[in-house]
């Protein structure tokens, strides 16, 4: 790809970004992101062969602009089970407010807009393998809890990890930031662990 045409995409990725924040998800199509790119509809074809192929291409561009790999580096360097899972607790409370303005966006749209769905479901199977790395990781120390299998302890992690959730806690009850990575540190590894690192206070 010419540096002309890697600056279109971006340039078509950012607007995508832009107006999902901007408009809920809702009605963002593919003539909306040309006008708001500086470029032709035809143009962003060329880039991107479909909606949906865009809206997945702009949550990952998303990722990678706020250089997720480096933020979850500590929890894939972690030498524990236990260290991975609070590790990867840590990285993802506090990534979901950067996210949530896009991530808002798709839960609104995707019931209704199979585009939005596709892009929200590429990001949580994304968040779905970090939650099954850091149990893996559990068995493997032989520290996952007795009443769990690594496919139930997956999903029952990742449900716990999902933004709705998140946002119950931080929008309506009123958590910080800090509140909700220390709490649901400790709900996980009391949950999920044999022996937990981490006293209740």
């Amino acid at each position: 790809m010419s540096s002309k045409q890697g600056e279109t995409r971006t340039r078509i990725l950012e607007a995508t970004v832009r107006m999902l924040e901007a408009h809920g998800g809702r009605g963002v199509r593919m003539s909306d992101i040309a006008r708001e790119s500086g470029i032709s509809r035809q143009a962003v074809y060329l880039h991107f062969t479909s909606r949906t192929d865009l809206l997945v291409a702009a949550t990952r561009y998303l990722d990678e602009r706020l250089d997720v790999d480096s933020r979850l580096a500590p929890s894939r360097a972690a030498t524990s089970g236990t260290e991975r899972l609070s590790l990867y607790i840590e990285c993802w409370g506090n990534y979901i407010p950067e996210i949530y303005g896009v991530g808002k966006a798709l839960l609104l749209a995707r019931d209704s807009d199979e585009a939005a769905a596709a892009a929200w479901d590429d990001r949580m199977a994304a968040m779905r393998d970090g939650c099954r790395a850091a149990i893996d990781a559990l068995h493997a120390d032989g520290n996952l809890a007795p009443e769990w299998n690594r496919q139930k302890a997956t999903d029952a992690l990742w449900t716990m990890l999902l933004v709705p959730n998140w946002e119950a806690l931080t929008i309506d009850c009123g958590w910080s930031t800090e509140q909700y990575v220390r709490w649901m540190k400790k709900l996980a590894e009391r949950t999920f662990c044999v022996t937990s690192v981490a006293g209740m206070e």
